[in-house]
């Protein structure tokens, strides 16, 4: 089969391998970017100590499914914080969702009370998990 010679392109092996080297170095390189440079915390994050989020972020009545730890955090009424697991007691799927003083999970259906935890709709049969918070300043400390 006849070879098509296209000006500056170099279709024999030696071409394909350069081609495929710069390409590879060009992934590499923007990967290795991304690792580079210092992370800033998130709302949700503490530098180095327990999780946590800012109280403000947390509506009365509802609240915030933690993207960058396993927990939920509720404000059921003004200045009352809890803290519970966000992984459903039903099949392990991570809660999607607060609001109206409920914590609704997606996958199955089941619904838990923000304020305890407890099961309002299955098909779970146990309550979300709790763990004990503190307000430090405007933050609420998980743990």
């Amino acid at each position: 089969m006849p070879s098509v010679e296209t000006p500056g392109l170099r279709t024999d092996r030696r071409g394909l391998l350069r081609g495929g080297g710069l390409a590879a170095l060009a992934l590499g390189g923007g990967a290795l970017a991304g690792c580079s440079g210092q992370e800033q915390p998130s709302p949700t994050t503490s530098t180095g100590g327990p999780p946590g989020i800012d109280a403000a972020s947390v509506p009365v009545g509802g609240g915030v499914v933690l993207e960058d730890a396993d927990y939920v955090v509720t404000q059921p009424t003004e200045g009352e914080f809890r803290a519970f697991s966000k992984v459903c007691t039903h099949q392990g799927c991570a809660v999607s969702e607060v609001a109206d003083d409920q914590i609704t999970c997606f996958c199955h259906g089941s619904v838990f009370s923000g304020t305890d935890g407890s099961v309002l709709q299955g098909p779970a049969e146990q309550p979300l998990p709790e763990t004990p918070v503190t307000v430090e300043g405007t933050r609420v400390v998980i743990g």
